[in-house]
């Protein structure tokens, strides 16, 4: 199964096996991507979906140092360059849009740009800087409307931007506790308005950002990542969680998007997503199914086969293995990940991984 290629109207992957988003901080000029990533991303094209690396659609949205944004010319022309070379490779791409709303610090955004959120709360918590190492993460100001319908157009705005540059499509990123899970999640979203309150005002913003981004590129175009039970800045469950997911998958299947990506962090330690909630929302969900957390090779087809997922997910081992597709195929031992070199600006531990091939040609 996982090394079957999948055939919809929409779309048409060569395996069942997808290069999860990791951000890896190697945008170091003004945000924009460059030929360093696109080497990296070409490297593993034979994913049957690559997912990118969260990518900011607004400048309040770039809260980490060198993440890269989809905000101009300079940057789809960086990504044209990225998603030439996976097509080159045979590959698909979409690109993760990411709104990092409160996990931000001041000193990491672009001038003109602030810190906002659905709250005026400051994530706990610290964030890397370039300039001055670790500091408590940044006030936020309270989003007003008026905001908040401007943030919706800047993801639709981005996601224009993104065919532009050549993208198969974009998965809004409402997981991990950025912008759009901060209003989805009751722990952190405490408004009173119609954006909070209960399970349809924290559903709102979600929905209105991926309504705004079908309607600017067509749902074929349009996925989501989801993460119920993550804890990630400051998130975790609340007793309505169920219901609350199964709404919002209910009225994202009605919208047509392409596919739900669900994340189950509990092999980071996070307590898991209940397999009968992967159930309900498999069901509620009429689009493609991804899962993603923790799987190796066995875990994938075991999944697939069971008809819990259309899709599995992989992060690290896609990071340290540009040919993960080939040796999970073959059965071959994997790289080791360098930890040491996640968020550097380097290649080191970004494009210098060794293929089975590499690895074959090097005297014994």
């Amino acid at each position: 199964m996982l090394f079957e290629p999948l055939v919809t109207p929409s779309i048409q992957l060569a395996n069942r096996a997808v290069m999860a988003p990791m951000t890896r901080s190697r945008a170091v000029d003004a945000n924009t991507p460059n030929a360093l990533m696109a080497e990296y991303y070409g490297q593993r094209a034979t994913a049957g979906l690559i997912i990118t690396e969260g990518t900011s659609p607004s400048p309040n949205g770039l809260g980490y140092a060198r993440i890269p944004g989809l905000l101009n010319d300079a940057q789809v022309r960086g990504w044209k360059a990225v998603t030439d070379a996976v097509h080159a490779n045979g590959g698909k791409i979409f690109v993760q849009l990411m709104h990092t709303g409160r996990v931000t610090h001041a000193a990491n955004l672009p001038a003109g740009a602030e810190v906002v959120g659905p709250m005026a709360d400051v994530c706990p918590g610290e964030m890397y800087t370039d300039s001055k190492g670790m500091l408590p993460h940044s006030a936020p100001r309270a989003m007003t409307a008026t905001d908040i319908a401007h943030a919706a157009l800047e993801y639709a705005k981005s996601a224009q931007l993104a065919i532009e540059a050549g993208f198969d499509g974009v998965e809004l990123h409402a997981a991990n506790g950025y912008l759009i899970e901060q209003f989805l999640n009751a722990n952190v979203n405490q408004r009173t308005d119609a954006y909070g309150g209960g399970i349809n005002g924290r559903n709102r913003f979600a929905l209105e950002v991926a309504r705004a981004t079908a309607a600017t590129i067509g749902a074929h175009r349009v996925a989501i990542r989801l993460s119920p039970y993550g804890v990630f800045n400051s998130t975790g469950a609340y007793p309505d969680v169920e219901a609350q997911y199964v709404a919002l998958t209910q009225e994202l299947s009605q919208l047509g998007l392409l596919y739900i990506h669900l994340l189950d962090h509990s092999a980071m330690g996070a307590p898991p997503v209940p397999a009968e909630l992967k159930f309900r929302l498999r069901a509620a969900f009429q689009g493609l199914f991804i899962l993603a957390g923790g799987f190796d090779r066995a875990g994938a087809e075991s999944a697939l086969k069971a008809g819990e997922a259309d899709l599995i997910a992989f992060a690290r081992p896609f990071l340290a293995n540009p040919d993960l597709v080939e040796r999970m195929r073959a059965e071959a031992a994997l790289n080791a990940v360098d930890m040491a070199t996640f968020y550097t600006p380097s290649p080191k531990g970004y494009t210098d991984y060794p293929t089975l091939a590499q690895q074959s040609s090097v005297p014994g």
